[in-house]
């Protein structure tokens, strides 16, 4: 294989620097919406009202059972079309945030529903306010397997910026394919790609795991 390190470090590193950014910012934002929007789902799936609910729990159903990449099209050609226009990261952003975000409320839906039904009477009959129960009751009993999952998102959207360089956003993957075409070499910059997403990948999982240990203590203590 005729690698030239030269041309990875003049060339490739500071363009895929520079492309780091877009795919670091792409993924916190998506993420963080992405929290925000799955306990919104989640906390209309679950409402009393049927008119409520069941809308909440098909539109988790159809984006979770559709593709990404088309749900990412769909909103970069469609938003223009009802007069909305929005920069390409943007709209990869919302795409990723929404597909994300009907993964997130079954999560939290999941982590609610493993604290024992025992502990919701016992703040009833307590006469608790429902602020109180969720803070002080439910939530530190849910958050230990809620932790790990929203982690394990994390890192999934993460590796799933690479989409939006459908979309022409300048993230990591379309900077290595345009590197690749502008000198026809794709060797090194596909490679240099691939290992920062491998060492991103690798710290955020041991963030999430020191996250994750924290929370444990600081429940059990």
């Amino acid at each position: 294989m005729d690698w030239r390190w030269d041309f990875t470090f003049e060339v490739v590193l500071p363009r895929i620097w520079q492309a780091a950014g877009v795919t670091v910012w792409a993924t916190v934002v998506s993420f963080l919406l992405a929290l925000v929007g799955g306990l919104v789902l989640m906390l209309l799936k679950t409402h009393r009202s049927a008119w409520i609910s069941r809308p909440a729990t098909e539109f988790i159903e159809v984006i979770r059972a559709t593709p990404l990449l088309v749900q990412i099209f769909f909103l970069f050609f469609l938003l223009p079309e009802v007069g909305i226009t929005l920069p390409p990261l943007t709209t990869g952003i919302l795409a990723l945030a929404i597909y994300n975000s009907t993964l997130c409320a079954e999560v939290y839906r999941a982590g609610f529903q493993a604290v024992p039904s025992g502990q919701w009477e016992a703040c009833v009959a307590l006469n608790m306010s429902t602020y109180r129960t969720y803070k002080d009751v439910i939530i530190p009993q849910s958050l230990p397997p809620i932790v790990p999952a929203l982690g394990n998102y994390l890192v999934a959207i993460f590796k799933e910026t690479p989409l939006l360089s459908f979309v022409a956003v300048a993230e990591i993957m379309q900077v290595s394919k345009l590197i690749g075409s502008e000198y026809y070499r794709f060797t090194e910059a596909i490679t240099v790609a691939g290992i920062f997403f491998l060492v991103m990948s690798l710290v955020a999982a041991f963030l999430i795991r020191l996250v994750d240990q924290y929370v444990k203590r600081s429940i059990l203590h």
